[in-house]
């Protein structure tokens, strides 16, 4: 996972949805004093610079020396703030075709919403902490309009998602497992590399050999072996021979060695098993009517910013010197 520079208290929450910034070589249209353009919206440098310099204050916070020109350390940062200006750009512009606005109104809101909730209703300590960040008024509120800016649009992308009740009943047909408990059982086992050494371990402890001592010696099992071998076994988290074996056996019934790809098993069950529980599925349907539909937006968001990006690969282009090296340079943590 690449270390995202710019994921301090205002980054950018287009960041969720990066991908692949367009990559034309045209710098014609480029203004001398901007790094890139998109269509005819353009990122000054001092954009560019803003950014690169929170990402300094936020290494000098954390006490570590800041990339030397020229290091690959410091072209993915450039590449990184080059991306989130990008990004943000190419959504302003199609946040028009879908009718998205965000007034400065909006924005206060925000604002004041934040304040209320972080530091309770202190301006005063806001104002310090944007200073602590390096940020002036005038960039937070860039951040926070580029935020509901996506937050509009994801909106728009979204609004038509829903989830029907077929869709919710078969996806916890498919995963009852995951909606209540497994069943278990207490056992006892002693693990070996050679069958051989297994078949003799069998006879002693099938004629009442002591567990205890057996385990400890000749066990190869570290979690296990000091405890006599017990363990408890739950359904779906074992090797699947292992499993058959533990949950098939009876009450106090030793099994003749089986084969993992761990190594050769003797083993006894010590209990009957205990039945797992399973959620009734009314009392999960609509958790997993939320998840689904969670899943299905992200997707026609993921789906909108790839078509977005194609539409404006053409109108986007970068100074010489700023188009990212990768390609597939992404903001994306």
């Amino acid at each position: 996972m690449r270390r995202r520079y710019f994921a301090g208290l205002f980054a950018l929450g287009l960041a969720v949805f990066a991908t692949a910034c367009g990559t034309s070589n045209d710098s014609a249209n480029v203004p001398s004093d901007s790094v890139a353009v998109v269509g005819d919206k353009a990122i000054t440098k001092s954009e560019f610079d803003d950014l690169v310099t929170y990402a300094r204050r936020s290494y000098a916070t954390q006490k570590r020396p800041f990339p030397k020109v020229g290091t690959p350390e410091y072209v993915q940062i450039r590449d990184q703030a080059i991306a989130l200006l990008v990004q943000r750009a190419q959504f302003e512009v199609k946040a028009k075709d879908l009718g998205v606005d965000v007034s400065d109104e909006a924005v206060d809101k925000r604002i004041d919403e934040y304040i209320k909730e972080r530091h309770k209703g202190n301006r005063k300590a806001f104002e310090a902490e944007l200073k602590q960040q390096g940020l002036s008024d005038a960039q937070a509120r860039d951040i926070i309009r580029g935020n509901l800016v996506q937050e509009g649009i994801y909106k728009k992308v979204t609004s038509d998602v829903k989830i029907d009740d077929k869709a919710v009943k078969d996806y916890y047909e498919k995963n009852k497992s995951q909606y209540g408990t497994p069943d278990t059982r207490v056992v006892r086992h002693v693990l070996v590399k050679d069958h051989a050494l297994a078949e003799r371990l069998y006879n002693q402890l099938k004629a009442g050999g002591n567990w205890n001592a057996i385990a400890k010696k000749y066990s190869q099992d570290p979690a296990s072996k000091n405890q006599g071998g017990k363990m408890t076994a739950t359904r779906g988290q074992l090797v699947p021979e292992f499993e058959q074996v533990a949950f098939s056996l009876a009450k106090d019934q030793v099994s003749i060695p089986i084969k993992t790809q761990y190594g050769w098993h003797v083993i006894e069950a010590l209990s009957k098993t205990k039945k797992g529980t399973s959620t009734p599925f009314n009392q999960v349907k609509e958790a997993i009517r939320q998840q689904l539909a969670q899943d299905k937006k992200n997707k026609a968001m993921e789906k909108w910013v790839a078509d977005m990006r194609k539409d404006l690969k053409d109108d986007t282009a970068y100074q010489v010197g700023y188009k990212p090296t990768n390609p597939n340079s992404s903001t994306a943590g």
